[in-house]
């Protein structure tokens, strides 16, 4: 239910028919939506009703796997629970299958960096590691390659948690970057959402592992309920915890009261406050898993990013243009903002996750930055809130190749156009990665 276009859809479906499952593959999207998803399995033997749902599939199959996309209160998963039909998730399949302990991170901001950094860190340490989940990589198509020692590193978005409630299962070293209001028009209240993200942690064990960002106050309220062992990260020295922390200018692993020295703080590279923060986590996860040190300090000191996260797309005429899609937050753009510290051409806008803009209305308007909106609901609750502090300084366009246009217009010598949306794309884009790429041939052809 739900083939979608980031891949999961497929590699199930795809993956279950290498099993001799009869597979229906049902979507509200049409055919024309869905044609890169439906080329990839143009090989396989599989049934498709798009463009609807019909309720008689929802009370005929055995198993219904439904996209981490749909909505659980769906009318149609509700005649599948009638009908006694067992409801499963390829993240949920794979907790069943898989052999290998899982390392689950999570967060509102940080999580796909975290991951990243987690998986070169033990790539370095000639671990083999898995890396997959909400970064369009489907855990099961990479099953084949897991053996029991296999380090596997799940990115888990909250839908994806939230599916997974049935199981009554954690992973094994359960991380959780950060807590910001976010996907608010799919959760009934930002506390629902609290508390969807803490059940990453709820049915772990004392012999499982938290790792929890200490300095978000959200964070670090859950992680006190935590029943796995603590392991806390943070920017300032923390005392009397186990964790990574700062401390006279380096960092430091703490564990049952042994302090190592990874690297100074001069050392790493990539930017941003938010940034140095993933940076703690991933020492974290790979520090309790017994990577050497030298293997993480090699990694950490050389990281720079990762695409659409704060990427420096092109250096054009003087003027450094960064793609930040996955900014899907109004904090995440501010974080970009605070990161960058010039003079900024933002574009941002989209649609509505039923999130709260004034904070971002007010910084913009501190900075002084010119804005570019795209069409949308969000876009609309931004302009509301700039029109309240009486700041002019913005302009709808109706395209990514208007908005890289204006924005190449608009700049100087210096300065920065920064793509950092601060809501969703349904409307305009694909997803966030068509924004981004997007982006990036739009500056790409400037000349």
């Amino acid at each position: 239910m739900g083939l979608g276009s980031h891949g999961g859809g497929v590699s199930v479906a795809a993956w279950l028919v290498q099993k001799g499952a009869y597979v229906l593959v049902t979507d509200l999207k049409d055919e024309k939506s869905l044609r890169l998803s439906l080329e990839k399995l143009k090989n396989y033997k599989i049934k498709y009703v798009l463009g609807k749902h019909r309720v008689e599939d929802f009370k005929n199959a055995d198993l219904i796997i439904k996209n981490p996309g749909v909505p659980s209160q769906s009318k149609f998963l509700a005649v599948a629970r009638k009908n006694k039909i067992p409801i499963e998730t390829e993240i949920s399949i794979f907790f069943r299958i898989c052999v290998a302990p899982i390392i689950g991170i999570t967060g509102s901001k940080g999580k796909s960096t975290v991951t990243t950094i987690v998986n070169e860190i033990f790539k370095s340490n000639r671990a083999n590691p898995v890396m997959a989940g909400n970064i369009r990589i489907s855990p099961l198509s990479l099953l084949a390659k897991i053996k029991p020692h296999t380090p596997v590193i799940l990115e888990l978005s909250s839908w994806q948690i939230e599916d997974m409630e049935h199981l009554k299962r954690s992973p094994h070293i359960a991380v959780i970057t950060s807590i910001f209001p976010d996907h608010l028009d799919r959760h009934k209240s930002f506390k629902q959402y609290i508390s969807t993200k803490q059940k990453i942690l709820e049915y772990q064990t004392r012999s499982d592992i938290a790792i929890i960002n200490y300095d978000n106050l959200i964070t670090r309220r859950l992680g006190r309920r935590a029943k796995g062992k603590k392991f806390w990260y943070s920017k300032s020295f923390v005392t009397d915890h186990n964790g990574c922390f700062v401390k006279k200018g380096n960092i430091f692993f703490c564990n049952n009261g042994k302090e190592k020295i990874i690297c100074s703080v001069k050392e790493i590279k990539i930017v941003g406050e938010h940034n140095f923060e993933n940076i703690l986590a991933a020492i974290t996860v790979t520090s309790v898993s017994g990577v050497s040190l030298r293997a993480i300090k090699k990694v950490v000191i050389n990281f720079t990013g990762i695409k659409d996260r704060l990427e420096l797309t092109r250096k054009f005429k003087g003027v450094l243009f960064f793609n930040d899609t996955t900014a899907t937050i109004p904090e995440a753009t501010i974080a970009a903002i605070n990161t960058l510290n010039k003079k900024i051409i933002l574009i941002a806008g989209g649609q509505d996750k039923k999130l709260n803009y004034a904070k971002l209305a007010s910084v913009i308007k501190k900075n002084q930055i010119q804005l570019l909106l795209f069409p949308g609901s969000a876009s609309k609750k931004i302009q509301r809130e700039l029109k309240k502090i009486k700041y002019k300084n913005y302009q709808y366009v109706a395209s990514m190749n208007e908005a890289v246009t204006k924005a190449s217009k608009l700049a100087i010598q210096s300065q920065v156009v920064l793509l950092s949306p601060a809501a969703a794309s349904f409307g305009l884009f694909f997803n966030e990665f068509d924004r981004g790429e997007q982006f990036k041939n739009s500056v790409d052809k400037l000349q």
